[in-house]
């Protein structure tokens, strides 16, 4: 009898351990689709303050993870989306300046454009830099040359645009040149907006 009754007892811890163990990967897989529904959610609702919240939710939701429910965060990976695809843009317009044979207004054009877009890309990284820096201490100073290095990057794309108006420019270079340029402004408008969010929160994390 006492033997089985020690068994019993075993089984029964066994049991415990089990049904212990079950909760706690129930438990586990429970919580994470709320955690990234709640970060996608944040970024969902940040993006509506933005002036292309399609592109802005499409080009940041798959970092959802990373920036969790920060204001920085989700300004600084902004940021850094659109420095990457401000440099692809760079690297494709000099591949076409030196692949293509451009008319020679064109090319003024495309040299033109591939300099302020490397003045863009310069106060993109500036930011970028920055952004990682803030204190309490240094929060409206650092704000403050956020929101006009990323403007200036903003007005650099639009001089870039300004230089292939006119249906003299029109052409293979033009049309490549203008889809990614179009795409890089929007990443942009919608970086400062992140910016002007956060500045507003005044949120450190």
């Amino acid at each position: 009898m006492q033997g089985s009754s020690s068994s019993s007892r075993h089984v029964l811890a066994v049991l415990l351990i089990i049904l212990q163990f079950t909760s706690s990967i129930a438990k586990t897989f429970s919580h994470k689709p709320y955690h990234t529904k709640t970060n996608t959610e944040y970024i969902r609702s940040s993006c509506t303050t933005t002036t292309y919240p399609r592109l802005c939710y499409r080009s940041l939701s798959i970092y959802a993870s990373k920036i969790n429910t920060s204001p920085r965060l989700i300004a600084h990976t902004a940021l850094l989306v659109t420095f990457r695809a401000s440099k692809s843009t760079s690297r494709l317009m000099r591949k076409i300046a030196r692949t293509h044979r451009l008319k020679p207004r064109v090319a003024a054009a495309m040299a033109d454009c591939i300099e302020v877009i490397d003045d863009s890309i310069d106060e993109l990284q500036k930011s970028i830099g920055e952004i990682v820096r803030i204190r309490r201490s240094n929060f409206v100073l650092i704000m403050g040359d956020l929101q006009t290095w990323v403007s200036a990057a903003l007005t650099d794309e639009d001089t870039c645009m300004d230089g292939f108006s006119g249906r003299a420019m029109n052409g293979y270079a033009k049309m490549m040149v203008r889809k990614r340029i179009v795409k890089i402004a929007h990443l942009t408008s919608n970086a400062l907006a992140l910016i002007n969010n956060y500045a507003s929160s005044q949120i450190l994390d």
